[in-house]
Protein backbone atom coordinates (compact mmCIF):
# COMPACT_ATOMS: atom_id res chain seq x y z
CA UNK A 1 0.00 0.00 0.00
CA UNK A 2 0.95 3.14 -0.74
CA UNK A 3 2.74 4.38 2.43
CA UNK A 4 1.42 7.82 3.48
CA UNK A 5 -1.67 6.15 3.02
CA UNK A 6 -0.97 3.49 5.05
CA UNK A 7 0.14 5.79 7.75
CA UNK A 8 -3.11 7.31 8.06
CA UNK A 9 -5.29 4.41 8.04
CA UNK A 10 -2.56 3.10 11.45
CA UNK A 11 -2.77 6.78 12.97
CA UNK A 12 -6.19 6.53 12.52
CA UNK A 13 -6.83 2.97 14.12
CA UNK A 14 -4.61 3.88 17.30
CA UNK A 15 -5.96 7.17 17.50
CA UNK A 16 -9.55 5.17 18.37
CA UNK A 17 -8.03 2.92 20.43
CA UNK A 18 -6.94 5.88 22.43
CA UNK A 19 -3.20 7.06 21.16
CA UNK A 20 -2.84 10.50 21.15
CA UNK A 21 -0.76 10.67 17.97
CA UNK A 22 0.17 13.93 16.33
CA UNK A 23 -0.43 13.42 12.84
CA UNK A 24 2.17 15.08 10.53
CA UNK A 25 2.46 12.19 7.90
CA UNK A 26 -0.80 12.74 5.28
CA UNK A 27 -1.00 15.58 2.57
CA UNK A 28 -4.82 16.30 3.48
CA UNK A 29 -5.51 19.66 3.32
CA UNK A 30 -7.51 19.79 7.05
CA UNK A 31 -10.30 22.90 5.70
CA UNK A 32 -13.92 23.07 6.50
CA UNK A 33 -16.27 22.91 3.17
CA UNK A 34 -17.38 25.99 1.74
CA UNK A 35 -21.41 26.56 1.65
CA UNK A 36 -21.01 26.72 -2.19
CA UNK A 37 -19.71 23.67 -2.55
CA UNK A 38 -22.07 21.86 -0.29
CA UNK A 39 -25.04 23.65 -2.84
CA UNK A 40 -23.41 22.56 -5.58
CA UNK A 41 -23.13 18.72 -4.91
CA UNK A 42 -26.39 18.51 -3.54
CA UNK A 43 -27.90 20.74 -6.49
CA UNK A 44 -25.88 17.99 -9.05
CA UNK A 45 -27.21 15.22 -7.37
CA UNK A 46 -29.38 14.00 -10.37
CA UNK A 47 -26.72 13.70 -12.55
CA UNK A 48 -27.09 10.06 -12.48
CA UNK A 49 -25.75 9.45 -16.33
CA UNK A 50 -22.36 8.36 -16.85
CA UNK A 51 -22.14 11.12 -19.55
CA UNK A 52 -18.80 11.41 -21.77
CA UNK A 53 -15.58 10.30 -20.48
CA UNK A 54 -13.50 13.37 -20.70
CA UNK A 55 -16.24 15.30 -19.35
CA UNK A 56 -18.92 17.15 -20.36
CA UNK A 57 -18.93 20.50 -22.47
CA UNK A 58 -19.54 23.02 -18.98
CA UNK A 59 -17.10 21.69 -16.68
CA UNK A 60 -14.23 21.61 -19.55
CA UNK A 61 -14.93 24.77 -20.31
CA UNK A 62 -14.71 25.62 -16.45
CA UNK A 63 -11.47 24.00 -16.63
CA UNK A 64 -10.36 25.73 -19.50
CA UNK A 65 -10.67 29.35 -18.09
CA UNK A 66 -9.35 28.46 -14.98
CA UNK A 67 -5.84 27.42 -17.09
CA UNK A 68 -6.31 30.56 -19.33
CA UNK A 69 -6.84 32.69 -15.97
CA UNK A 70 -3.19 31.74 -15.34
CA UNK A 71 -1.41 32.64 -18.73
CA UNK A 72 -2.34 29.71 -20.64
CA UNK A 73 -5.07 30.32 -23.15
CA UNK A 74 -7.16 26.75 -23.01
CA UNK A 75 -10.04 25.21 -25.14
CA UNK A 76 -12.37 22.88 -23.61
CA UNK A 77 -11.17 20.38 -26.03
CA UNK A 78 -7.77 20.78 -24.08
CA UNK A 79 -9.18 18.90 -21.13
CA UNK A 80 -9.96 15.81 -19.31
CA UNK A 81 -11.27 15.60 -15.88
CA UNK A 82 -11.15 12.37 -13.93
CA UNK A 83 -11.88 11.59 -10.13
CA UNK A 84 -9.07 13.15 -8.55
CA UNK A 85 -5.58 13.80 -10.47
CA UNK A 86 -3.50 10.56 -9.42
CA UNK A 87 -5.58 8.43 -11.99
CA UNK A 88 -4.83 11.12 -14.92
CA UNK A 89 -1.05 10.39 -13.85
CA UNK A 90 -1.27 7.36 -13.85
CA UNK A 91 -2.99 7.13 -17.57
CA UNK A 92 -0.40 9.10 -18.53
CA UNK A 93 2.63 6.85 -17.71
CA UNK A 94 0.09 4.32 -19.51
CA UNK A 95 0.23 6.55 -22.51
CA UNK A 96 3.38 7.96 -22.83
CA UNK A 97 6.22 5.93 -24.09
CA UNK A 98 9.50 6.36 -22.65
CA UNK A 99 11.20 6.02 -18.92
CA UNK A 100 10.67 8.60 -16.30
CA UNK A 101 12.54 10.94 -14.74
CA UNK A 102 11.84 12.41 -11.00
CA UNK A 103 13.45 14.42 -8.83
CA UNK A 104 14.77 13.34 -6.04
CA UNK A 105 12.56 13.18 -3.09
CA UNK A 106 9.38 13.35 -4.84
CA UNK A 107 5.81 12.38 -3.88
CA UNK A 108 5.44 8.93 -3.78
CA UNK A 109 2.98 7.78 -6.21
CA UNK A 110 5.41 9.23 -9.16
CA UNK A 111 7.56 6.14 -9.24
CA UNK A 112 4.93 3.31 -8.59
CA UNK A 113 3.15 4.25 -11.15
CA UNK A 114 5.46 4.06 -13.64
CA UNK A 115 6.65 1.08 -12.63
CA UNK A 116 3.25 -0.46 -13.04
CA UNK A 117 2.97 1.01 -16.46
CA UNK A 118 6.18 -1.30 -17.24
CA UNK A 119 8.88 1.76 -17.22
CA UNK A 120 12.11 2.50 -15.98
CA UNK A 121 12.58 5.53 -12.94
CA UNK A 122 15.59 7.64 -13.00
CA UNK A 123 15.89 9.69 -9.96
CA UNK A 124 18.03 12.97 -9.90
CA UNK A 125 18.85 15.18 -6.95
CA UNK A 126 17.02 18.57 -6.35
CA UNK A 127 18.77 21.95 -6.47
CA UNK A 128 19.44 23.14 -3.08
CA UNK A 129 17.25 26.05 -2.90
CA UNK A 130 14.05 24.09 -3.49
CA UNK A 131 12.23 20.84 -4.57
CA UNK A 132 9.87 19.63 -7.13
CA UNK A 133 12.46 19.83 -9.89
CA UNK A 134 15.86 18.15 -10.63
CA UNK A 135 19.05 19.72 -10.86
CA UNK A 136 19.76 20.69 -14.44
CA UNK A 137 23.42 19.82 -14.98
CA UNK A 138 22.58 15.97 -12.98
CA UNK A 139 19.79 15.55 -15.34
CA UNK A 140 21.66 15.96 -18.39
CA UNK A 141 24.52 13.42 -16.90
CA UNK A 142 21.42 11.02 -16.22
CA UNK A 143 20.22 11.29 -19.27
CA UNK A 144 23.72 10.42 -20.94
CA UNK A 145 24.27 7.74 -18.75
CA UNK A 146 20.91 5.77 -19.19
CA UNK A 147 20.84 6.49 -23.09
CA UNK A 148 24.07 5.10 -22.87
CA UNK A 149 22.87 1.87 -21.24
CA UNK A 150 20.27 1.39 -23.92
CA UNK A 151 17.27 3.11 -21.67
CA UNK A 152 14.53 5.40 -23.37
CA UNK A 153 13.90 8.25 -20.68
CA UNK A 154 11.33 10.33 -22.45
CA UNK A 155 9.07 11.35 -19.65
CA UNK A 156 10.28 14.69 -16.80
CA UNK A 157 8.25 14.95 -13.97
CA UNK A 158 7.94 18.69 -12.28
CA UNK A 159 5.80 19.61 -8.88
CA UNK A 160 5.28 22.99 -8.72
CA UNK A 161 5.44 23.61 -5.84
CA UNK A 162 6.55 20.71 -4.25
CA UNK A 163 5.40 17.79 -2.73
CA UNK A 164 7.09 17.06 -0.33
CA UNK A 165 9.62 20.40 0.35
CA UNK A 166 7.04 22.80 0.23
CA UNK A 167 9.05 24.82 -2.03
CA UNK A 168 8.65 26.02 -5.03
CA UNK A 169 11.39 26.14 -8.35
CA UNK A 170 11.87 29.99 -8.99
CA UNK A 171 11.57 31.01 -13.21
CA UNK A 172 14.71 30.43 -14.34
CA UNK A 173 15.35 27.33 -12.86
CA UNK A 174 12.01 26.63 -14.80
CA UNK A 175 13.61 27.75 -17.78
CA UNK A 176 16.62 26.17 -18.03
CA UNK A 177 15.07 22.71 -17.68
CA UNK A 178 12.34 23.76 -20.31
CA UNK A 179 15.32 24.18 -22.20
CA UNK A 180 16.39 20.98 -21.78
CA UNK A 181 13.30 19.36 -22.23
CA UNK A 182 13.37 20.71 -26.06
CA UNK A 183 16.69 20.18 -26.55
CA UNK A 184 16.77 16.50 -25.31
CA UNK A 185 12.68 15.98 -26.63
CA UNK A 186 11.35 15.13 -23.11
CA UNK A 187 7.57 15.49 -22.46
CA UNK A 188 7.18 16.93 -19.41
CA UNK A 189 4.25 16.37 -17.10
CA UNK A 190 3.81 19.28 -14.84
CA UNK A 191 1.49 18.71 -11.28
CA UNK A 192 0.25 21.45 -10.25
CA UNK A 193 -2.04 21.55 -7.53
CA UNK A 194 -0.80 23.46 -5.28
CA UNK A 195 -0.16 25.86 -7.39
CA UNK A 196 -2.60 28.22 -5.54
CA UNK A 197 -1.53 27.23 -2.33
CA UNK A 198 1.75 29.98 -3.01
CA UNK A 199 2.16 31.63 0.34
CA UNK A 200 3.21 34.90 -1.11
CA UNK A 201 2.55 34.95 -4.96
CA UNK A 202 4.16 38.84 -4.78
CA UNK A 203 7.91 37.68 -3.61
CA UNK A 204 7.41 33.76 -5.43
CA UNK A 205 6.76 34.50 -8.92
CA UNK A 206 5.07 31.30 -10.57
CA UNK A 207 6.56 30.24 -14.04
CA UNK A 208 4.50 26.90 -15.46
CA UNK A 209 6.64 25.06 -18.34
CA UNK A 210 3.58 25.24 -20.16
CA UNK A 211 4.54 28.61 -20.55
CA UNK A 212 7.45 27.74 -21.87
CA UNK A 213 7.25 24.34 -23.46
CA UNK A 214 3.81 24.73 -24.50
CA UNK A 215 3.59 21.72 -27.21
CA UNK A 216 5.73 19.26 -24.53
CA UNK A 217 4.06 20.14 -20.94
CA UNK A 218 0.95 18.16 -19.58
CA UNK A 219 -0.40 20.27 -16.58
CA UNK A 220 -2.54 18.50 -13.75
CA UNK A 221 -4.29 19.69 -10.90
CA UNK A 222 -7.13 18.94 -8.80
CA UNK A 223 -9.47 20.18 -5.84
CA UNK A 224 -8.25 17.87 -2.89
CA UNK A 225 -5.42 20.65 -2.22
CA UNK A 226 -7.06 24.40 -2.29
CA UNK A 227 -10.13 23.21 -1.45
CA UNK A 228 -10.07 20.43 0.90
CA UNK A 229 -11.84 18.21 -1.25
CA UNK A 230 -9.31 14.92 -1.49
CA UNK A 231 -12.46 12.62 -0.61
CA UNK A 232 -14.65 13.63 -3.77
CA UNK A 233 -11.78 13.22 -6.16
CA UNK A 234 -11.93 15.60 -8.76
CA UNK A 235 -8.46 16.38 -10.93
CA UNK A 236 -8.33 17.64 -14.13
CA UNK A 237 -5.29 17.52 -16.72
CA UNK A 238 -4.58 19.98 -20.06
CA UNK A 239 -3.43 18.75 -23.20
CA UNK A 240 -1.06 21.13 -25.50
CA UNK A 241 -3.24 22.25 -28.15
CA UNK A 242 -0.88 20.73 -30.86
CA UNK A 243 -1.37 16.96 -32.83
CA UNK A 244 1.03 15.47 -30.44
CA UNK A 245 -1.18 16.88 -27.37
CA UNK A 246 -4.25 15.88 -28.71
CA UNK A 247 -2.69 12.48 -29.58
CA UNK A 248 -1.59 12.41 -25.59
CA UNK A 249 -5.17 13.71 -25.00
CA UNK A 250 -7.18 10.69 -27.18
CA UNK A 251 -4.71 7.93 -25.42
CA UNK A 252 -5.76 9.44 -22.01
CA UNK A 253 -9.38 9.47 -22.84
CA UNK A 254 -9.01 5.69 -24.20
CA UNK A 255 -7.50 4.79 -20.78
CA UNK A 256 -10.06 6.40 -19.31
CA UNK A 257 -13.03 4.73 -21.01
CA UNK A 258 -11.69 1.20 -19.48
CA UNK A 259 -10.54 2.57 -15.79
CA UNK A 260 -12.93 4.98 -14.25
CA UNK A 261 -15.45 5.60 -17.32
CA UNK A 262 -15.88 9.62 -16.12
CA UNK A 263 -16.18 11.72 -13.59
CA UNK A 264 -19.02 11.35 -11.71
CA UNK A 265 -22.11 13.73 -12.46
CA UNK A 266 -22.45 15.55 -9.24
CA UNK A 267 -18.31 15.99 -8.79
CA UNK A 268 -18.54 17.85 -12.06
CA UNK A 269 -21.16 20.12 -11.28
CA UNK A 270 -19.09 21.01 -8.68
CA UNK A 271 -15.94 21.24 -10.62
CA UNK A 272 -17.88 23.62 -12.81
CA UNK A 273 -18.55 26.01 -9.66
CA UNK A 274 -15.07 25.77 -8.22
CA UNK A 275 -13.16 26.43 -11.34
CA UNK A 276 -15.40 29.28 -12.53
CA UNK A 277 -13.79 30.99 -9.23
CA UNK A 278 -16.68 32.78 -7.31
CA UNK A 279 -15.73 35.09 -4.51
CA UNK A 280 -15.95 32.50 -2.39
CA UNK A 281 -13.37 30.52 -4.18
CA UNK A 282 -11.14 33.41 -4.35
CA UNK A 283 -11.48 34.31 -0.85
CA UNK A 284 -10.56 30.62 -0.10
CA UNK A 285 -7.91 30.17 -1.85
CA UNK A 286 -6.19 33.32 -0.26
CA UNK A 287 -7.06 32.61 3.39
CA UNK A 288 -5.55 28.83 2.98
CA UNK A 289 -2.33 30.02 1.21
CA UNK A 290 -1.94 32.45 3.93
CA UNK A 291 -2.72 29.76 6.78
CA UNK A 292 -0.58 27.01 5.31
CA UNK A 293 2.11 29.93 5.10
CA UNK A 294 1.95 30.83 8.30
CA UNK A 295 2.52 27.18 9.97
CA UNK A 296 4.71 25.66 7.76
CA UNK A 297 7.28 28.76 8.45
CA UNK A 298 6.04 27.94 12.10
CA UNK A 299 7.35 24.40 12.05
CA UNK A 300 10.05 25.64 9.85
CA UNK A 301 11.24 27.47 12.57
CA UNK A 302 11.36 25.13 14.83
CA UNK A 303 13.38 22.30 12.79
CA UNK A 304 15.91 25.20 12.11
CA UNK A 305 16.21 26.21 15.86
CA UNK A 306 16.59 22.06 17.14
CA UNK A 307 19.43 21.73 14.61
CA UNK A 308 18.26 20.65 10.94
CA UNK A 309 18.73 22.37 7.73
CA UNK A 310 15.60 22.81 6.12
CA UNK A 311 14.71 25.32 3.05
CA UNK A 312 12.19 27.89 3.93
CA UNK A 313 8.32 26.81 2.25
CA UNK A 314 6.68 29.06 0.04
CA UNK A 315 3.83 26.80 -1.58
CA UNK A 316 1.98 23.90 0.16
CA UNK A 317 1.83 22.65 3.52
CA UNK A 318 4.79 20.72 3.99
CA UNK A 319 8.41 21.12 5.41
CA UNK A 320 11.22 18.50 5.08
CA UNK A 321 14.30 19.05 7.68
CA UNK A 322 17.69 17.48 7.12
CA UNK A 323 18.90 16.29 10.28
CA UNK A 324 22.60 15.57 9.32
CA UNK A 325 24.19 17.83 11.36
CA UNK A 326 22.97 16.34 14.25
CA UNK A 327 23.79 12.85 13.22
CA UNK A 328 26.21 11.84 15.63
CA UNK A 329 23.70 12.98 18.91
CA UNK A 330 20.80 11.17 16.59
CA UNK A 331 23.06 7.73 16.48
CA UNK A 332 23.40 7.74 20.22
CA UNK A 333 19.35 7.30 20.89
CA UNK A 334 19.53 4.48 17.58
CA UNK A 335 18.21 7.27 14.56
CA UNK A 336 20.67 6.34 11.82
CA UNK A 337 18.45 6.85 9.03
CA UNK A 338 15.44 7.79 8.07
CA UNK A 339 13.14 5.20 8.76
CA UNK A 340 14.92 4.81 12.39
CA UNK A 341 14.44 8.67 12.24
CA UNK A 342 10.51 8.81 12.20
CA UNK A 343 10.58 5.33 14.44
CA UNK A 344 12.07 7.56 17.25
CA UNK A 345 9.98 10.31 17.00
CA UNK A 346 7.06 8.00 16.90
CA UNK A 347 8.20 6.07 20.05
CA UNK A 348 9.77 8.75 22.03
CA UNK A 349 7.07 11.78 21.11
CA UNK A 350 4.14 9.88 19.19
CA UNK A 351 4.77 12.08 16.32
CA UNK A 352 3.81 10.57 13.04
CA UNK A 353 6.18 11.74 10.23
CA UNK A 354 6.72 10.08 6.38
CA UNK A 355 10.44 9.08 6.24
CA UNK A 356 12.55 10.36 3.06
CA UNK A 357 13.08 6.87 1.94
CA UNK A 358 9.71 6.66 1.06
CA UNK A 359 10.02 9.42 -1.14
CA UNK A 360 12.89 8.30 -3.23
CA UNK A 361 15.39 9.98 -1.09
CA UNK A 362 18.72 8.22 -0.04
CA UNK A 363 17.86 6.17 2.99
CA UNK A 364 20.60 6.68 5.34
CA UNK A 365 19.44 10.12 5.01
CA UNK A 366 18.07 11.84 8.23
CA UNK A 367 15.22 13.63 6.27
CA UNK A 368 11.51 13.33 6.99
CA UNK A 369 8.45 14.92 5.52
CA UNK A 370 5.80 16.73 8.04
CA UNK A 371 2.49 17.85 6.62
CA UNK A 372 1.73 20.90 8.88
CA UNK A 373 -2.06 20.95 7.33
CA UNK A 374 -3.38 18.39 9.46
CA UNK A 375 -2.50 21.08 12.50
CA UNK A 376 -5.31 22.97 12.51
CA UNK A 377 -7.67 20.88 14.47
CA UNK A 378 -11.74 19.91 14.03
CA UNK A 379 -13.94 21.64 11.81
CA UNK A 380 -14.75 24.81 14.11
CA UNK A 381 -11.15 25.27 15.20
CA UNK A 382 -9.89 25.29 11.15
CA UNK A 383 -12.81 28.10 10.79
CA UNK A 384 -10.82 29.88 13.95
CA UNK A 385 -7.57 29.29 12.10
CA UNK A 386 -8.26 30.79 8.64
CA UNK A 387 -9.68 33.76 9.96
CA UNK A 388 -7.01 34.57 12.92
CA UNK A 389 -4.82 37.34 11.51
CA UNK A 390 -1.44 35.25 13.37
CA UNK A 391 -3.09 31.43 13.64
CA UNK A 392 0.15 30.47 15.16
CA UNK A 393 -0.68 31.72 18.47
CA UNK A 394 -4.22 30.41 18.54
CA UNK A 395 -4.04 27.97 21.55
CA UNK A 396 -4.66 24.68 20.02
CA UNK A 397 -1.89 25.12 16.94
CA UNK A 398 0.25 26.96 19.80
CA UNK A 399 -0.08 23.72 21.75
CA UNK A 400 0.75 21.42 18.60
CA UNK A 401 3.93 23.52 18.04
CA UNK A 402 4.98 23.17 21.43
CA UNK A 403 4.39 19.09 21.09
CA UNK A 404 6.38 19.24 18.22
CA UNK A 405 9.40 21.78 19.40
CA UNK A 406 9.50 19.06 22.89
CA UNK A 407 9.40 15.80 20.10
CA UNK A 408 12.58 17.49 18.47
CA UNK A 409 14.52 18.19 21.70
CA UNK A 410 13.80 14.62 22.43
CA UNK A 411 15.44 13.20 19.45
CA UNK A 412 18.87 14.46 20.92
CA UNK A 413 18.10 14.00 24.61
CA UNK A 414 17.21 17.28 25.03
CA UNK A 415 21.21 18.20 24.80
CA UNK A 416 20.11 22.02 22.51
Amino acid sequence: MSPNLALNQLVDRRRAAGDPLLHLAFGEARLPLLPGLARELAAGADRTAYGPVAGGEAVRAAAAGYFTRRRLPTGPDQIVVAPGSKPLLAALQLVLPGDVLLPRPAWNTYAPQARYAGKRVFGVPIPRECGGVPEPGVLRDTLRTARAAGHDPRILILTLPDNPTGTLAPPPLVRELCAIAEEEDLLIVSDEIYRDLVHDPRATPYVSPAELAPERTVVTTGLSKTLGLGGWRIGAARFPACARGERIRDGVVSAASELWSTLAGPMQRVAEYALAEPPEIRERFAASARLHGAVARAVHALAVRAGARCAPPTGGFYVYPDFEPLREELAGRGAKDSASLAERLLVDSGIVVLPGHHLGDEPAALRFKAATSLLYGDERQQREALEAGDPVRLPHIAATLTRLEEGFAALTGGTR
